[in-house]
């Protein structure tokens, strides 16, 4: 079999068989990889006729193809591959319109603008099509500011204490932070993604790696959002040894049983309740409202508990009995009749969780903030989880995404995530993406759509292989932006993306046209005399001191970081890692003398605390509209909460910060870190 047809066939599945890398260099990946990836894809070519027969179906699904659901911008012509000159447009708001449509060429036809963004609907004699007419720019932080520079704090949800939280950051102790840090003078409050996890396997905690995007974690729901006092006291009772809330490390398996125990006994409580009272109602009206999605994702938390009840380690519907592997199968209907109590309660929890986030939200307005919450939108999502059990037609099968080789990790990355695949998306008229969106934007004022990188290219990877024997898969890159700024505008809330590591040509300025934000992170803010004065970093992105895969101030000034990974063999050259970050230092301390924000000379490597008031300061005077300071560098932590390439040599994931949340801006090094923001950001 030749070569060339399968580099042909890789063409036209939207499969980059040459591409850039991070060095500038031109890349191509080898036949072998594209035929497994191209295998994965549904596109069998094992064989030279195979390989034709595929090319041939590809090919015949051209241009002239008109799908039912097309997206557009406001004041722009449409072309749409139809035969008809005249229909009738039928605008969101049912408002109707008879247009003629223009042709410049057999079955093409022009579509006068549409001025108005929305989701409407071109009747063309006895079919339909849905038009997103999509604003040029989203609901950006220029309209959320007004003029003003604004700041904000970026958490770990999960991390971040009170009283009586049952060992896991929740929406209480989110609500007390926005609070207080609305006081202080913040704008927003970032979080990391709370995405539904597994319920019966609580050891897999990763927020990056959830079972469903479209649903919440529970565990970081505070039931007082929702039941009074003697409602939660009463299903607290049941609980006699210590709680483990004073603990610095989160033992997740511990702390979910805990919590879980009290969100059983409480849905015992709400049961009892009369089916006239609010609640209840409240409760009935989501779970309907909920439809399909919510009640497979309770199916699935039932049936997997039954399961890892007789294997703990089993988190994968692909390794479950046959009979449980389709949703719609009878078996899974005759276990979900017979354990009816247990995926009542797991809506249960998804309503609680709802509740939860909303209290929190309205807390951050109600306290002064223009932003509030911004959710983090994960990249994707487990193979194994809820969503793809339910909706495997919409997810890519046998291949998992990840990042290509790069200057910061020679053998690339493979995060052992599925996705949406492109011919899904198409085939579903977008609908996952836009649920997706609207999940992530329902409680918050902007969300951080994590490897923002993926609207336009994705790196994918055959399951259990090798990062570097991915390619680029490409995505409707115009179709998804459109969605993202139609949405953003709908739900008033920001767009941050996060844009860093291999970027195609032009990208940024893309997003940059579409109101969406990039990301400025100090450590990666450079020109080439060192690192940038923050007075000429992006005027469309958010500054950062650092993110929760890179070290803290401290722990990069000191090299805490370096030390934990030769220590665990994750260096390839230690003296070389020590002497750049020793003249990265001088650098750093340089650019902030020149950034008016020091005079002294360079702190020791033991005198952190200094650097991390200096490089808070500097980041602060960036032209950004929007400052997001982790909490981590704010209380001058040197531990960071996640280190790529481990997972259990270091605690990723489980840190507690020190401070309870309702006295984070007690501590004098925090309120005179908050004053220097409030001062740069002023200025």
């Amino acid at each position: 079999m030749s070569d060339e047809i399968i580099y042909r066939l890789a063409e036209h599945a939207s499969i980059l068989a040459d591409w850039t890398d991070a060095a500038d260099r031109s890349q191509r990946v080898s036949v072998d990889a594209l035929r497994n990836i191209l295998e994965a894809l549904g596109y069998a070519c094992d064989t030279q006729k195979r390989a034709e027969d595929s090319l041939g179906a590809l090919a015949a699904v051209g241009p002239s193809r008109q799908p039912g659901f097309v997206t557009c911008d406001v004041g722009t012509p449409i072309t749409l591959n139809v035969e008809e000159d005249h229909g009738r447009l039928v605008y969101e708001d049912g408002t109707r319109q008879d247009v003629r449509l223009q042709h410049n060429e057999p079955n093409q036809a022009i579509l006068a603008p549409i001025a108005q963004p929305g989701y409407h609907v071109i009747e063309l004699g006895d079919r339909a099509l849905t038009l997103a007419v999509a604003p040029q720019r989203c609901f950006t932080l220029a309209d959320a500011a007004q003029g003003e520079k604004l700041w904000g704090l970026a958490v770990q949800l999960y991390g971040l204490p009170r009283k009586g939280d049952d060992g896991i950051g929740d929406t209480a102790a989110l609500a007390l932070l926005a609070r207080s840090s609305a006081t202080n003078g913040a704008d927003a409050v970032a979080i990391s993604p709370t995405h539904a996890l597994f319920a019966a396997r609580p050891d897999m905690f990763s927020p990056y790696a959830p079972s469903n995007r479209l649903l919440l974690n529970p565990l970081l729901a505070d039931p007082g959002s929702v039941f009074e006092r003697p409602d939660i006291e009463a299903a607290a009772q049941i609980f006699s040894a210590e709680a483990p809330q004073a603990e610095r490390l989160i033992d997740w398996p511990r702390a979910a049983k805990q919590k879980m125990a009290l969100l059983r006994k409480l849905f015992e409580v709400f049961s009892s309740r009369p089916d006239n009272d609010a609640l209840v109602r409240d409760f009935a009206g989501f779970r309907q409202a909920g439809g399909k999605l919510l009640e497979s994702h309770a199916r699935f938390e039932a049936i997997h508990a039954e399961i890892a009840a007789q294997d703990p380690f089993n988190a994968d519907w692909r390794t479950w009995p046959a009979e449980f592997s389709a949703p719609d199968a009878r078996a899974v209907a005759d276990c979900a009749a017979a354990h009816a109590r247990d995926v009542t309660f797991h809506i249960f929890l998804q309503w609680l969780a709802d509740r939860a986030f909303g209290a929190a939200q309205f807390a951050a307005r109600d306290a002064g903030m223009r932003l509030g919450l911004i959710a983090d939108l994960a990249v994707g999502m487990a193979p194994g989880g809820s969503y793809t059990w339910a909706y495997r037609q919409d997810v890519l099968s046998g291949l998992t995404v990840g990042a290509p080789p790069d200057l910061f990790n020679a053998h690339g990355q493979n995060w052992g995530l599925t996705t949406f695949s492109p011919t899904g998306l198409a085939e579903r008229d977008f609908r996952p993406f836009i649920d997706t969106l609207r999940a992530a934007m329902r409680h918050a004022g902007g969300i951080r759509i994590d490897h923002i990188l993926g609207l336009n290219r994705l790196w994918v990877v055959p399951e259990g292989q090798g990062a570097g024997e991915g390619a680029y898969l490409s995505y409707p890159f115009r179709d998804l932006l459109r969605l993202v700024r139609l949405e953003s505008t709908r739900a008033r809330a920001i767009v941050i993306g996060e844009d860093l590591g291999t970027v195609p040509p032009g990208f940024r300025s893309i997003l940059s046209e579409s109101g969406i934000a990039g990301l400025d992170v100090l450590w990666f803010s450079r020109d080439k005399d060192g690192f940038a004065d923050p007075r000429q970093w992006r005027h469309d992105a958010v500054a950062m001191t650092t993110t929760h895969d890179l070290p803290t101030i401290a722990g990069w000034w000191c090299g805490a970081d370096i030390a934990f990974r030769a220590k665990h063999g994750l260096l390839s050259n230690e003296r070389g890692e020590e002497a750049d970050r020793a003249a990265d230092r001088t650098g750093l301390w340089r650019a902030i003398i020149e950034a008016e924000v020091a005079t002294a000379p360079p702190p020791s490597e033991e005198e952190a605390s200094t650097v991390v008031d200096d490089a808070i300061a500097f980041v602060a005077s960036s032209a950004a509209p929007l400052v997001l300071l982790p909490l981590e560098d704010l209380l001058g932590l040197e531990e960071q909460p996640n280190v790529p390439g481990t997972i259990d040599t270091h605690p990723n994931w489980r840190r507690r910060y020190p401070i309870a949340a309702s006295g984070i801006f007690e501590a004098p090094n925090v309120a005179a870190r908050v004053r220097a923001l409030n001062q740069r950001r002023r200025a």
